[in-house]
């Protein structure tokens, strides 16, 4: 910025310069060619009053006008002692013999430059010159270098001080985002100062750690919640994997324990593995951060429903499932929105007692399309409601259950990255009823 302000100070002197010293010249030149008129006017009349050959020229001082008379045959008189001037040109001798009334030229020689000014009188003409002078328009250039320079000294001063004041806000927030990165810390705030940009950039970097603030919380809670969920099933898991390896060592495994007693315990060990292997999906799934890698595509929901009840009955051979879809088109990613359809039926099948079957219903709804999961299980408590939704909550009558207590959560990400709504109620069997509402893709035209 101080380069720019001295550039931009420099360019305007520069072009200042030129156009003063234009107008200058072109001032000065104006008023010594008046003067050179008025001069010869002055001499013309001398010289009709006298004659060309008698009209006296007083010496030459030293300094200041020349004069010379030009007679008719083409000679030439000049006062004493006045410096030669450059011959008469073409175009003053055709002004001599009367082709023309006067001529204003410029003429350069060897040393130096005249401005001739030549006036017709009686069967001649008169001239009057002055020796060209630049030294007012050098003075002149060499006073305004001298005022350009200060000035450029002075701007790139300004400049420098103008934009370091500017700037010090970005220095001071850019010191904080340095600690930040050395310190990890994202609970110190950066100050709010500046104004416009500044401000507003400022605004944005808090933003930005606020949000990286709930992002490394989330990630602890579920780096915390996910120890504490494995912890029961690999306690028990190895407590039956040392009971049966301590067991085949002593040589006593086929007698210490029954063939029901291996088949239930094999089946435990079965029924654990299964626990841990959901549940390292389920918290995969949760730790990418997004709902699927697929794009998006519109896809009939009611095939989605159809797929998540089949492979629902291929995990519970015991569900009993009523569906009752009508086709209704949404914007979506199909892996997703099964995994969350299916989470949806899981969980209603583990409460909805034998011989009574889950009912799923969908229908499009204004825009939207609506898909209802009802159990004739107990019900969700009005108390667990508002936290169905979160990660490894189990209510307290859950807890004797399978599961993880996430799939209600990865259930409402998918519904939320899709734009929709998930809520949990009452259904009027007197169990739970989960309703999900996603926006319905407009109608195609042909």
């Amino acid at each position: 910025m101080t380069v720019i302000a001295a550039t931009a100070i420099a360019v305007s002197v520069f072009v200042a310069f030129q156009v003063a010293s234009e107008l200058l010249g072109w001032e000065l030149q104006k008023t010594a060619e008046k003067q050179l008129r008025a001069d010869s006017r002055v001499l013309a009349t001398n010289a009709e009053q006298a004659g060309l050959a008698q009209v006296p020229l007083p010496p030459y001082p030293g300094s200041g006008r020349l004069v010379r008379v030009i007679l008719p045959d083409g000679s030439t008189r000049t006062p004493t002692g006045q410096p030669a001037l450059p011959p008469v040109s073409e175009h003053a001798g055709r002004v001599a013999q009367g082709a023309a009334t006067d001529l204003m030229e410029s003429i350069d020689s060897d040393e130096d430059g005249y401005v001739i000014y030549t006036l017709r009188a009686g069967d001649g003409a008169v001239q009057v010159a002055h020796a060209a002078d630049d030294s007012p328009v050098n003075q002149f250039g060499f006073g305004m270098l001298l005022i350009g320079l200060l000035c450029v000294a002075g701007g790139g001063l300004v400049g420098r001080t103008v934009a370091r004041a500017g700037l010090a806000p970005i220095d001071r927030l850019t010191a904080a985002a340095v600690r930040v990165a050395q310190t990890r810390d994202l609970d110190a705030d950066i100050p709010d100062e500046g104004g416009g940009e500044i401000r507003r950039l400022i605004q944005a970097i808090n933003d930005m750690l606020a949000a990286l603030r709930d992002s490394r919380r989330a990630q602890r809670l579920l780096a915390e919640d996910a120890a504490h969920e494995l912890k029961t099933p690999l306690t028990s898991l190895r407590l039956n994997i040392e009971l049966l390896v301590r067991l085949d060592r002593r040589g006593t495994l086929d007698t210490s324990l029954s063939a029901e007693s291996r088949t239930r315990l094999l089946n435990d060990l079965g029924a654990q593995v299964a626990e841990l292997s959901t549940l390292a999906a389920e918290l995969t799934d949760l730790a990418r951060g997004d709902v699927s890698d697929e794009s998006t595509e519109l896809v009939d929901l009611a095939d989605v429903v159809v797929a998540a009840a089949t492979q629902a009955r291929s995990r519970m051979p015991d569900l009993d499932l009523a569906l009752d879809v009508t086709p209704v088109r949404v914007s979506g990613r199909p892996a997703a929105l099964r995994r969350a359809v299916l989470n949806l039926i899981d969980n209603a099948g583990k409460w909805s007692p034998a011989g009574v079957p889950v009912q799923v219903r969908l229908r499009a709804e204004g825009t939207s399309a609506v898909l209802e999961v009802d159990d004739a299980g107990p019900g969700i408590d009005d108390a667990d409601v508002p936290r169905v939704f979160d990660r490894f909550y189990r209510a307290d009558s859950a807890r004797a259950l399978p599961g993880s207590g996430l799939g209600l959560s990865i259930v409402q990400r998918v519904v939320d990255a899709h734009g929709g709504r998930v809520t949990a109620g009452r259904s009027a069997r007197g169990g739970a009823l989960l309703l999900v509402d996603l926006p319905a893709a407009a109608p195609t035209t042909r």
